[in-house]
């Protein structure tokens, strides 16, 4: 039986983190069976920012990786992201799907 679609699992990170956290979520795919990039900018009050450019501009260039999944597997991908690749600077929330499918 195929688990429910159930909720958006978002990512955002610095753009050097990109590669590191794709390659994770390749490794799971009995986890995450597809993902969205995106290039954003972003900044806060807790940003760390790298470079000259950041600091001048207020904000940085981020990623935003977002998946549709099954809640229970966002869950454990958290945890193994947390385990494996823990950064103060990756923000992630889930929020609930409603409904998700294709137009076929």
């Amino acid at each position: 039986m195929r688990k429910p679609l159930d909720c958006s699992l978002t990512l955002v990170c610095h753009q050097s983190m990109e590669e590191l956290l794709v390659s994770h979520l390749l490794e799971h795919p009995e986890l995450v069976s597809g993902f969205s990039v995106r290039h954003i900018e972003g900044g806060s009050q807790k940003e760390v920012l790298h470079s000259m450019l950041e600091q001048v501009r207020g904000r940085s260039r981020r990623v935003e990786i977002c998946s549709v999944m099954n809640l229970e597997d966002a869950h454990e991908l958290i945890a193994h992201l947390k385990a494996h690749a823990s950064n103060p600077e990756v923000a992630y929330w889930i929020t609930p799907v409603i409904e998700f499918g294709r137009l076929v």
